[in-house]
């Protein structure tokens, strides 16, 4: 396995320079079990040293602490890294396990400032909308999101799980440097006409969950069987009882070709979503989450493994043949408006 430094990739049109691989750190406060904090402190400075550059958050990870957590990194390394945070995820007082979509110009404002002083930063460089709320026109979202560019709160705007028509009209208000949503090997339904229309505006894809939350790494078989109590995957239609043993079947011609590459699966999952620029023309900058320095060297060595045609045949069928849906509740994702 080499260890060396990972490519770039532009953020947005004519945006900075990003490593073609971020780094997704919602794990090291929220989700996934518990974590060890020393050790995703570790992972975020090897991260760096193998040219990871873009950090991804958001201020409803564990409640504002991810992005705490965070701020201490982010200060020492302050021009070397680019840092990705959202709102739109209210956590209501009396319900803290619930999320309520919120894009109103007001909340907006103040999300941002709350997630500038969590951060210990002046200006935050990619703000997501982490969701739509669909009574909110997006062209006023986008908006105020403008505006807090304008006043230098913000240095690029993004959107996650948007269609390619909201994709479209947001972009006529302000440039979008990036769209987040969930593409992987199991999930693949923004190649219609999301995918398309990024590369047509010249906007940056940040595929998240490019490892299928874990589960195409093999690292787990059934989150009921494998996973703490805690862990938010056991709450995954996918990931649970007779969804989990199909979807498990379907990790073989993933090690099929990670055996001819002397690779590991999440290795040959992060290849296929990386060579997506190739397949589909977008700039393509995914964003694995983990909180070990090891998983971070595992991560980017796939920025170096090409697929061969066969290969990438041999995968094709996989998403179409995954039983159950990303969230028990798919409200929440772009996919029942696009």
């Amino acid at each position: 396995m080499t260890n060396g430094r990972i490519g770039t990739a532009a953020l947005g049109d004519g945006g900075p320079q990003v490593g073609v691989q971020g780094l997704g750190c919602m794990g090291m406060s929220f989700a996934y079990g518990p974590a060890d904090a020393d050790a995703s402190r570790a992972t975020l400075e090897r991260a760096l040293e193998l040219g990871v550059t873009l950090y991804d958050t958001a201020d409803t990870y564990g409640a504002g602490d991810n992005e705490r957590f965070l701020a201490p990194f982010f200060k020492a390394h302050r021009d070397e890294v680019v840092i990705a945070t959202k709102f739109a995820l209210a956590i209501p007082p009396d319900d803290p396990t619930r999320r309520i979509i919120r894009n109103d110009p007001p909340y907006i404002r103040r999300c941002v400032e709350a997630s500038l002083k969590r951060l210990d930063v002046d200006v935050i460089d990619l703000y997501y909308m982490h969701r739509r709320d669909v009574n909110v026109p997006i062209e006023e979202t986008v908006g105020v999101m403008a505006e807090l560019v304008r006043e230098g709160k913000v240095k690029q705007l993004g959107l996650s799980e948007v269609t390619a028509d909201e994709l479209r009209a947001a972009h006529g208000v302000h440039p979008i440097a990036a769209v987040q949503s969930e593409w992987s090997l199991f999930s693949r339904d923004i190649e219609a006409k999301v995918v398309p229309a990024a590369h047509e505006l010249g906007v940056t894809l940040v595929p998240y969950s490019p490892l299928g939350r874990g589960f195409l790494t093999g690292s787990f078989a059934d989150a009921d069987q494998d996973l703490t109590s805690d862990d938010f995957r056991r709450r995954m239609p996918r990931f649970t009882g007779d969804n989990a043993a199909a979807n498990a079947a379907l990790l073989d011609p993933i090690r099929t070709v990670a055996e001819a590459h002397d690779a590991t699966l999440g290795q040959i999952a992060l290849a296929w979503v990386h060579q997506q620029a190739a397949v589909h023309g977008p700039k393509v900058v995914p964003i694995p989450g983990t909180r070990r320095p090891s998983r971070v060297e595992e991560n980017t060595t796939a920025t170096h493994i090409t697929l061969t045609e066969q290969e990438l045949t041999l995968l094709d069928p996989i998403a179409a043949r995954v039983a159950g849906p990303r969230y028990a509740d798919m409200a929440f994702t772009s996919a029942g408006r696009e």
